[in-house]
């Protein structure tokens, strides 16, 4: 069985913890194990957080999609912001990452399985996209229902 959202969010601080307790929400009725549940719920808040801050361009909002397939769930955040720079070659990526205000790229790729970062084709903003590898309560209602 499979699960999938979309939200549209606008680009304000409001919006993150939003995201986050649908997220919250919609893992723990799936039966999705307590501590991966936080870390894929701190990832989506840097994500979001970046969106919200670093997203303009004339758009005012933000996309967050969810799904889980199988075992696997995987969340993506797009804004209308610039994008993300191109890295030149050398160590800029890590430098860039350390930078004060910078840290959250890192800690997504610290708490999910596989990390992407890239912006929407034709300039159209930034992509984060992550996947995390689930584990189940006994009791996870998802499993049920498979």
């Amino acid at each position: 069985m499979s699960i999938w959202w979309s939200l549209q969010l606008r680009r304000e601080a409001s919006s993150v913890p939003l995201a986050r307790r649908l997220l919250l929400g919609a893992m723990e009725s799936a039966g999705v194990d307590a501590d991966i549940t936080h870390e894929l719920c701190v990832a989506l808040t840097e994500a979001c957080a970046n969106a919200v801050q670093h997203g303009g361009g004339e758009a005012a909002v933000y996309r967050v999609t969810a799904s889980i397939d199988g075992d696997v769930c995987r969340i993506e955040v797009v804004d209308s912001g610039p994008g993300f720079p191109a890295d030149p070659p050398g160590p800029r990526r890590e430098s860039h990452a350390l930078a004060p205000g910078g840290r959250g790229l890192r800690l997504i790729e610290a708490l999910s399985d596989a990390a992407r970062f890239g912006n929407h084709p034709g300039g159209g903003g930034a992509v984060v996209s992550f996947d995390k590898i689930l584990k189940w309560r006994q009791d996870a209602a998802l499993l049920k229902a498979s």
